[in-house]
């Protein structure tokens, strides 16, 4: 079954808390990469795969979205890069015995960490309707199958084609290529989850739903804001490029409720100063605020900026050639009531005014961002207002300024480049019909949240997902397990065991897939896939290890084998695109705009950059033709007495919904997961002892109480009136209509909670 017997289920009796860390990575960050890496693949398997990841000619990381710079260091990788990748190149195995053994009821008693320890998936299995275990099928059997199942629905609209953000450029555009010829646009993707406020705010406001920066950027830049974001854990390697923006005169500013040991000192294990010496110190100011108040923050800022005599606080030349909406943004930001600012902030006036200054300083400003600010009520009016900081000082289109939404997955944003999105618009599909020959479907799909209504609704009766896990990167747990099992079937494309293989349709199958470090050797030869990182730069993605199982399919065959089969009259040439994917990546030059010569271009050192008018000339293609100044209201997220507001987070040993680890070792967190941390003044007032057992109920506007069992109380130096719990366990909490306005992602950022004796 596994070549060493992983670990069973935690119970998280051996949870051990200390006082969190103060500085991240140095040499505990290089002795848990290398730990973990040898105990999934061995000393030679290590060295051979983790020496080809982020390089020119090796594979792209299977973690997040992080661009590489023109000078790479031999080791392009942080620990949890490490660990991503020995999660796919491990040597356990997961057999058609494996299957035998445990029942898909046994399989969903067991835990995240288990499942995913269990190893790679080798061959394709069916789980037929009224069986208890899966059992082998093979390949064309179950493209028969779930050919057949699409076929027989009633409307293509009741199937859902979801997709992950680990899924190629190639993968991605056959598949929505797929999905399309077969009638729907019902295309949810992770993106709905994580960064769909960005893209939504983006656009409005820049008309491009993407960041404005490029790595380089960040070199020049006077002020860089991190705002609602943890690099240390979720995005390393940005704290490289952090520590090289400060040697190059750089200020930085952390937002966050929570303080990260990541920003406060960085010791780079690639310098021999991160090794024996201090570290850098990379927050110049930690504004530590209150979970959702980021919105009254810039907008105290911009009053602020309006208010100011001093000479350049505004860039009145870019205002009036470049933007719109000025008069109307700047009544309504004189009107700001500071008292309101306080409270949501939970800063003094004195913390925003020095911040002040350190932006009237600065003549280049960057803001980053994560799922902090994207997953609130009013993350798409909080953006647009980053938004409107940025356009009063000219930030956006000069070198070393800009928006900086940091993406969490490899290629979620190439996905959606692709054309993997539930709303397309009209030009996209009128260029895929011309190059394809058929008429795509109008009108718009369902989105994530939409989708699991439906599948609960019963006007969706078939799910597809091509990578991720579906089931744990999704709110309402339970009302999104019952939606899924109340599907006629339920197939997952995968590599490893995850949730959503335990919680089915009546039918259900597992696809296997192969993984970024694998070789793919298709009819006219070896391939190569392609990635879009964070910043908008496209490069090749080659894997080199031999595939876990002669049974393994890379996504491109699956994808244009299911087509085939369930589109045998479609005109489509699947066959050439399954056998040479220079075909794919010819069709994508002719119907994705900056694409243009994709084949010579991704094979160039690096690849290439895609097209940004708002960076690249100071074009704003929105609908008013310039860049768009808004007008966003405050309403102060008020919690009613004795209750806490909630923000769900990753530990280190985590990467989404996948979990190397009980462990977190910058907040000091040991063999458990189910804690909440919060200030230890809150836990005095509510009469709560650190280390008690809760349970967390969230309270919602309706009336309704969802429940998360069994936590463990650690007292922490999060906000006041703040507290913070792992996902997915707390996803349960989350109701699925609790969505941010605009972009319907899921509020998981800003959940109201009571904690009640376990």
């Amino acid at each position: 079954m596994t070549r060493k017997a992983p670990a069973d289920d935690f119970d998280d009796s051996g949870l051990e808390v200390t006082e969190p860390k103060t500085w991240a990575a140095g040499m505990p960050g290089v002795t848990a990469a290398l730990r973990q890496s040898h105990a999934q693949m061995g000393t030679a398997r290590t060295a051979l795969t983790l020496l080809r990841v982020n390089q020119r000619q090796g594979f792209d990381c299977p973690g997040c979205a992080w661009p590489e710079g023109d000078h790479r260091h031999i080791a392009e990788f942080c620990e949890n890069g490490a660990k991503a990748v020995a999660e796919e190149a491990t040597r356990r195995r997961v057999t058609r015995d494996f299957f035998a053994r445990y029942s898909v009821a046994e399989l969903a008693e067991r835990s995240d960490h288990w499942l995913g320890q269990q190893g790679r998936l080798t061959e394709p299995m069916v789980k037929r309707a009224g069986a208890e275990h899966y059992e082998p099928i093979g390949w064309d059997e179950a493209f028969g199958l779930l050919a057949a199942e699409l076929n027989a629905l009633g409307s293509p609209d009741e199937a859902v084609f979801y997709t992950s953000g680990r899924t190629s450029n190639e993968a991605a555009f056959a598949y929505q290529l797929f999905a399309r010829a077969f009638g729907t646009n019902n295309m949810p993707d992770c993106s709905n989850m994580c960064h769909e406020s960005s893209g939504s705010a983006l656009s409005e406001t820049i008309g491009i739903g993407k960041g404005s920066v490029l790595l380089e950027d960040l070199y020049q830049a006077d002020l860089i804001f991190v705002v609602g974001q943890n690099p240390g854990t979720n995005h390393p390697r940005m704290l490289s490029a952090l520590e090289r923006a400060k040697r190059e005169g750089a200020r930085v500013i952390a937002v966050n409720p929570l303080p990260e040991a990541g920003l406060m000192r960085f010791k780079n294990p690639q310098r021999p100063s991160g090794v024996t010496g201090k570290g850098t110190v990379l927050a110049d100011r930690f504004l530590q605020i209150r979970l959702n108040g980021d919105l009254a923050l810039f907008q105290a800022l911009n009053r602020l900026l309006l208010e100011s005599d001093a000479p350049g606080a505004l860039d009145e030349e870019f205002l009036a050639a470049h933007a719109h909406g000025f008069a109307a943004f700047r009544e309504h930001a004189l009107a700001l009531d500071w008292d309101d600012v306080l409270e949501a902030t939970g800063l003094t006036r004195g913390e925003i005014e020095a911040t002040l200054g350190d932006v009237l300083a600065a003549k280049k400003i960057i803001v980053c961002w994560a799922m902090g600010l994207t997953q609130h009520r009013n993350s798409v009016p909080t953006i647009r207002e980053i938004v409107n900081f940025l356009l009063l000082r000219g930030n956006i289109g000069r070198p070393g300024a800009g928006v900086c939404p940091v993406r969490g997955h490899s290629n979620v944003q190439g996905d959606r480049t692709m054309g993997i999105w539930e709303r397309p618009k009209p030009a996209f599909l009128d260029a895929l019909a011309a190059e394809f020959g058929f008429e795509p479907p109008r009108e718009h799909g369902l989105d994530t949240v939409a989708a699991i209504r439906a599948m609960r609704d019963g006007r969706a009766r078939l799910f597809l997902g091509m990578g991720g896990n579906f089931v744990r990167a999704t709110p309402d747990s339970a009302v999104t397990e019952a939606a899924l099992r109340g599907c006629r079937l339920t197939a997952q494309v995968s590599t490893k065991l995850n949730r959503s293989h335990a919680v089915t349709g009546e039918v259900a199958l597992i696809l296997p897939t192969l993984g970024r470090t694998e070789r793919d050797v298709q009819a006219s030869g070896p391939q190569f896939v392609s990635v879009e990182d964070s910043m908008g730069m496209v490069h090749a993605s080659r894997g080199r290890l031999a595939p876990a199982s002669g049974d393994l399919l890379s996504e491109v065959s699956i994808v244009c084998r299911l087509a085939k089969a369930a589109l045998p009259g479609s005109g489509i040439d699947w066959d050439a695109m399954e056998r040479d994917y220079d075909v794919i990546r010819d069709h994508v030059s002719r119907v994705v705009p900056g694409f243009a010569d994709y084949n010579a271009r991704i094979r160039e050192p690096g690849g290439f950059v895609l097209p940004h008018a708002p960076r690249d000339e100071r074009r704003f293609p929105t609908a008013t033709g310039k860049a768009n100044l808004t007008v966003n209201e405050l309403e102060v997220l008020r919690v009613p007495e004795g209750r806490l507001l909630l923000q769900t987070v990753r530990s280190h040993d985590q990467y989404n919904t996948t979990i190397y680890g009980l462990d977190d070792r910058y907040r000091g967190v040991k063999a458990g997961r189910r804690v909440v941390f919060v200030n230890p003044a809150d836990l005095s007032a509510l009469g709560i002892a650190d280390g008690a057992a809760v349970d967390l109920v969230s309270e919602w506007a309706d009336g309704a109480e969802r429940r998360a069992p069994a936590f463990r109380v650690i007292a922490y130096p999060t906000a006041r009136g703040c507290a913070a719990a792992y996902f997915p366990e707390t996803n349960v909490l989350v109701p699925l209509d609790s969505t941010a306005e605009v972009s319907n992602t899921p509020t998981s950022k800003s959940v109201v909670v009571r904690l009640e004796p376990a």
